[in-house]
């Protein structure tokens, strides 16, 4: 059997928190329909109580949608027999304290049924991965933060998942880690597998997300390609070679007469954090307002039709 081409396919999801008595106190989500394709990066944003862990835990099966769907691998995500081929790296990473780096992979890989010899090779390959042989033999109570987040993806990663969950990876790592960090996830695509990432550091989901999605109210407001939500529809951007001072004066005008070099004419892009700031500003002044962009269809926040009126 074909695995299909969605890895995630959600539709029409909602879930709401209800109290004791079983009355209405939170709505976390509100029909969130979104696909994960095989082999992409994907980003999923937004502010705190926007509905991203809510999306996690039921994409984990820890919790249950109160109506709509989810299914991973073409299995319901209630189906726990999925979750062999995912790894899961939490915010929060809540690790046995008092064992070392060795002890605690090979702990997870029994969980998952992996021979003793094969468990060995992993555990080696992804200490050696992560960057920790120097820490391996050290209880976890002395990890700083950073090393905690190393071992965390090692654990997320020991039984070679073929859909990763990170929520935070980057969270705790100075630049060397973080940078680290978002070479092993683009690594990850690079083998083949999907990953799905929460951040609040836009910077890093715009250096390796394939797709994001925007939450906002628990409700989806932007979907997209990075590359087409950054784009501007407003503006060219020419690239030269070096122009004097006269010739910047009226570009159009003087590239023949200096016989300035074309190289390019493309779109210029903001950044990931202003496509954001954006996307929940406009949601604040218009609840409705939502932005839902693949492929040809190109619609950003950023684009100057679609601002909210001043005062």
């Amino acid at each position: 059997m074909n695995q299909p081409e969605n890895v995630i396919e959600i539709r029409n999801l909602s879930k709401v928190y209800r109290d004791f008595w079983g009355r209405k106190k939170v709505q976390a989500l509100k029909s969130l329909s979104l696909d994960v394709k095989k082999g992409e990066i994907f980003g999923l944003l937004g502010p705190n109580g926007s509905g991203k862990t809510t999306t996690m835990k039921l994409l984990l099966g820890l919790l249950f949608p109160t109506t709509g769907d989810v299914t991973m691998f073409g299995q319901p995500a209630s189906n726990v027999e999925k979750n062999e081929k995912i790894g899961y790296l939490p915010e929060e990473s809540y690790l046995y304290r008092f064992l070392n780096a060795d002890e605690t992979l090979d702990f997870y890989g029994r969980l998952f049924n992996i021979s003793s010899d094969e468990r060995k090779k992993r555990r080696d390959a992804l200490i050696e991965r992560v960057g920790l042989q120097h820490a391996r033999k050290r209880q976890l109570k002395e990890y700083s933060k950073g090393m905690t987040r190393r071992i965390g993806l090692a654990q997320a990663l020991i039984n070679d998942p073929d859909l990763v969950l990170l929520d935070e990876p980057t969270s705790g790592l100075d630049p060397i880690g973080t940078r680290d960090m978002k070479d092993m996830i683009l690594d990850l695509r690079d083998q083949g597998k999907t990953v799905v990432m929460c951040s609040h550091l836009l910077a890093d989901v715009q250096d390796v997300c394939d797709r994001i999605a925007i939450l906002y109210g628990g409700e989806l407001k932007v979907m997209g390609r990075v590359d087409e939500l950054l784009k501007s529809k407003e503006q060219e951007q020419i690239l030269t070679s070096t122009l004097s001072d006269e010739a910047l004066k009226d570009v159009k005008a003087v590239l023949a007469k200096h016989n300035a070099e074309f190289i390019s004419a493309d779109r210029p892009t903001a950044t990931l954090e202003d496509l954001f700031l954006k996307t929940i500003q406009i949601s604040q002044a218009q609840p409705g307002k939502r932005f839902v962009t693949e492929d040809d269809k190109a619609e950003s926040p950023l684009d100057p039709a679609d601002k909210p009126a001043s005062n």
